[in-house]
């Protein structure tokens, strides 16, 4: 029996290794690398370091089990047909996807598999609900998060499958590439030292991760989660995206926590669902706006400008503290992610898909859904978007949610020495204190490269030209 892994490289709550196991026929765990369809969207660089290592992990789960894991690239209808016919398999079993892509080539598959005479059977895994189930009462897809919040709270969600204790692996002869071949890890240079320090993808990562987090991070979540300076996440985001752990996981693990904390990790959880509804229903979402009205937005065409905001140098010290997090950890912290892109979008008027391309390649929690749907949201061209008239003021968000400066000072270390009433706002420190402090504002860290007062007041003017009535 073929068991195809994707976004579920896991051997726990597994549904189609369940499945094949239970057969009692031979197992042949396959993953394909598949990044030649009609719609498929490569992996970026970040996502690609976390799935070598979450893939290293699964190999060695498997073969504790009995089965090895077969690495294959290329079209996946092709290699799943040689593989019938290498390993005389009756079956092929594999966990739901929910990229464009992802359903179109498994759509293909399920046909094609079973016109040959081929049993082909998907299972849940990845989402809680079924996008193509979820309606509203006039069978509609819903647009607002809060009434699709409350619809999906009012249904139960199975408990997590159990991992299999053996497997009966397949030991005949089948090509399988290496990981080696993928070529996943970077080379020259090796950016990677950050990631590594910071993360354990993997199952056993996931676990441990979530673990924590009830232990230690979950009692006071609805507040500290929006401060960077200290763990105030879950981060279980890049465990999700990949497919280490499942929601059904989580959601039993939260099933007797209750209260404002694990109610709000629970909507965090569920905008995952909400980002996956709409994707579902337009599958264009990270490259056409979702109202169409912003499709006239004057968007400005700033190549350094956008360099500088990737490589967080903008002037502004929680986006550049939020940029140089995303750089070096492949990361970064919610709130500061929607700060850094308010200052891209209403700052310096550059299209949010530029935006969401960087985060598509540098996150190692980047996701097919969440990161448009997010993008969109800021920007005020998505579903449920935050209003045109919402502009982040970076240096408030800033003394906000870290004012004393800890998270800026972690990342942007040049302002290290500043008092925590110029840290946020370095260009009004006097020259007396800069010399103190040993710095050199246009030269060690620069000068805002735009006036935020000015740069909303320019934003807000062609939102108006351009929002919906």
């Amino acid at each position: 029996m073929i068991v195809l892994f994707r976004d579920d490289l896991r051997v726990s709550d597994n549904g189609a290794l369940a499945a094949a196991d239970d057969t009692g026929r031979p197992v042949v765990p396959l993953f394909i690398l598949d990044e030649e369809g009609k719609d498929a969207r490569p992996a970026g660089a970040a996502s690609r370091w976390w799935l070598h290592h979450s893939l290293a992990a699964l190999e060695q789960s498997l073969d504790k089990l009995g089965a090895r894991l077969f690495l294959r690239q290329g079209p996946t209808e092709k290699i799943v047909v040689e593989a019938l016919k290498a390993t005389g398999a009756e079956a092929v079993f594999w966990n739901r996807r929910y990229s464009p892509a992802g359903i179109e080539t498994d759509k293909a598959l399920k046909v094609g598999l079973r016109e040959q005479g081929i049993e082909a059977k998907s299972h849940d895994g990845f989402l809680l609900h079924e996008p193509s189930l979820v309606a509203t009462q006039s069978g509609d897809f819903y647009k607002v998060f809060t009434p699709f919040y409350k619809r999906l709270s009012q249904d139960e969600v199975r408990d997590p499958i159990d991992p299999p204790k053996s497997l009966k692996g397949w030991k005949g002869r089948f090509h399988s590439d290496t990981l080696a071949d993928f070529a996943f890890l970077p080379r020259h240079p090796d950016w990677s030292s950050g990631m590594a320090e910071r993360w354990e993808p993997g199952e056993q990562g996931a676990r441990s991760r979530l673990e924590a987090f009830l232990d230690d991070g979950l009692k006071g979540y609805a507040d500290n989660r929006d401060i960077p300076g200290i763990e105030g996440t879950s981060g279980m985001s890049p465990y999700l995206a990949q497919g280490d752990i499942s929601p059904f996981q989580i959601m039993a693990a939260f099933r007797r926590r209750h209260g404002r904390d694990a109610e709000t990790f629970r909507k965090e959880l569920c905008w995952r669902e909400f980002s996956y509804h709409l994707l579902f229903n337009r599958p264009r979402l990270h490259k056409e706006n979702f109202r169409p009205a912003f499709d006239a937005f004057e968007w400005r065409s700033a190549p350094a400008a956008l360099k500088a905001w990737q490589r967080g140098r903008t002037g502004y010290p929680i986006v550049d503290a939020g940029m140089r997090e995303l750089w070096q950890t492949g990361w970064m912290h919610n709130r500061v992610r929607m700060i850094a892109a308010s200052f891209l979008i209403k700052d310096l008027l550059i299209d949010w898909r530029a935006g969401e391309e960087w985060f598509w390649d540098t996150l190692v929690d980047a996701d097919a859904a969440n990161n448009p749907a997010s993008w969109q949201w800021v920007a005020g061209s998505g579903a449920d978007a935050a209003p045109y008239f919402r502009i982040f003021n970076p240096v408030l968000q800033g003394e906000k949610f870290d004012p004393k400066g800890e998270y800026i000072r972690r990342y942007v270390p040049e302002l290290a020495r500043l008092p925590d009433r110029y840290i946020h706002r370095p260009w009004e420190a006097p020259s007396s204190v800069l010399d103190d402090c040993g710095l050199s504002l246009g030269k060690d860290y620069p000068a805002p490269m735009v006036d935020h007062a000015k740069a909303r007041d320019l934003a807000m003017e062609i939102y108006r030209g351009t929002r919906e009535d």
